[in-house]
C-alpha cells in the first residue's frame, strides 16, 4: 500500500467529481473580491468584442449561421467620413487622417491584443514552467545549465532585443510574439524552480519514488499540479506584460503592418502629427490598453490570494 499523502491539487488521487469541486473552490477566491470581479467583467467584455469584431459565416451541413460584426465600418476602408472628423453620430469616436472610422479600428484591434496576449503568455509560461520544473527536479549540471541560460536571458534588455529580432526577421505578428516569449519565460522559470525545490522533498514525492514511479510521472503527475496555482498567477501577469510589449513595439514602428492593433493606432496618430489635434484618435486605444492591463492585473492580484492565503485578510 502506498504511503503517499495526497494534496488538494494532486490529480492522481482525486476523482473527476473531486477535481471539479477543486476547480470551483479556486474560482471561489473571486467571491467577495470586488477588484477581481471587475477584472473578470472587463476581460470578458474585451473577449466578447474580440470574438465578434467582424461578422462570421459558418456552414454546418445544410445550415448556414451568420453572426453580425460589432465594427460599424471596415477598419481599413478609406474615406468612410471626413478626414480627422471629430466624434459624431455617424462616427462616435471620429475618423483618422484618411477618413477611417476610429471605433471600427478600435474594435478590430481588440482581437490582435487578445491573440498576442494569450499566445505569448501561454508559450512563455509553458517554457518557464518546464524549465523551472526540470531544473529543480534533476538538479546538478542540469540545474546549472538551465539557470545559467536563465541568467543570460535576464541580462538581455527587451526592447533592443525585440527591435533587432523584428528588424532581421521582419515585422510580423509571429515574430513579435517570438520576441516576447524569448524574454518573458525567465521570471516564471525562477519562481517555479523555487517552488519545485520545496515540493520534491515532501513525503508524497518520496512515496512515488519508492513505488517505482518514473521521473516524468513524478514531475507532471505529482509535483506539477501543486505548482499550477503559481503558474496561473504568472500567466495572468504575462498577458498584461505581453500586451504592453506589443503596444511598445507597434508604437516604435515595428508592429505588423497587416494587422491593426491598439499600439499601431497610436503609432499612426504619431506619424500623422495629430496627437495634439485628434484627441479622439489617440485616447481610445490608450484607454483600452490601460483597461485591459488593469483587468488582468486585478485578476492576478486575486489569484495571488490562492497562492498566498495570508493575503486573504487584507
Amino acid at each position: 500500500m502506498s504511503t503517499e499523502q495526497p494534496s488538494p491539487t494532486d490529480s492522481t488521487t482525486t476523482s473527476a467529481g473531486e477535481r471539479l469541486a477543486s476547480l470551483r473552490q479556486r474560482f471561489e477566491v473571486f467571491e467577495g473580491d470586488r477588484l477581481g470581479q471587475i477584472g473578470l467583467a472587463i476581460l470578458a467584455l474585451f473577449i466578447f468584442i474580440g470574438i465578434f469584431a467582424r461578422p462570421y459565416t459558418i456552414e454546418l451541413f445544410d445550415f448556414t449561421f451568420s453572426t453580425p460584426g460589432l465594427a460599424p465600418y471596415d477598419p481599413g476602408e478609406r474615406a468612410v467620413g471626413d478626414r480627422l472628423e471629430s466624434p459624431s453620430a455617424a462616427h462616435p469616436l471620429g475618423t483618422t487622417d484618411m477618413g477611417r472610422d476610429v471605433l471600427s479600428q478600435l474594435i478590430a484591434g481588440t482581437r490582435v491584443t487578445l491573440i498576442v496576449g494569450s499566445l505569448a503568455a501561454f508559450m512563455a509560461v509553458f517554457i518557464g514552467t518546464n524549465v523551472g520544473l526540470i531544473s529543480a527536479y534533476f538538479g546538478g549540471w542540469v540545474d546549472d545549465v538551465l539557470m545559467r541560460i536563465t541568467d543570460i536571458v535576464y541580462g538581455v534588455p527587451f526592447l533592443p532585443f525585440a527591435i533587432v529580432l523584428v528588424a532581421i526577421l521582419g515585422s510580423s505578428i509571429v515574430n513579435i510574439i517570438a520576441a516576447i516569449v524569448l524574454i518573458l519565460w525567465r521570471s516564471t522559470a525562477r519562481v517555479i524552480r523555487a517552488q519545485v525545490l520545496s515540493h520534491k522533498q515532501r513525503p508524497y514525492v518520496e512515496s512515488a519514488q519508492a513505488i517505482g514511479a518514473g521521473h516524468v510521472r513524478i514531475m507532471y503527475r505529482h509535483i506539477l499540479p501543486n505548482v499550477l496555482p503559481l503558474t496561473f498567477l504568472y500567466a495572468a501577469f504575462a498577458v498584461a506584460w505581453a500586451v504592453i510589449a506589443e503596444a511598445s513595439l507597434s508604437f516604435l514602428g515595428f508592429g505588423d503592418p497587416n494587422m491593426l492593433s491598439w499600439g499601431e493606432m497610436i503609432y499612426n496618430v504619431y506619424t500623422a502629427n495629430a496627437i495634439r489635434e485628434a484627441w479622439w484618435w489617440v485616447f481610445p486605444p490608450g484607454i483600452c490598453i490601460m483597461l485591459f492591463v488593469m483587468s488582468v492585473f486585478f485578476i492576478g492580484r486575486t489569484l495571488e490570494k490562492e497562492v498566498n492565503p495570508e493575503l486573504n485578510h487584507q
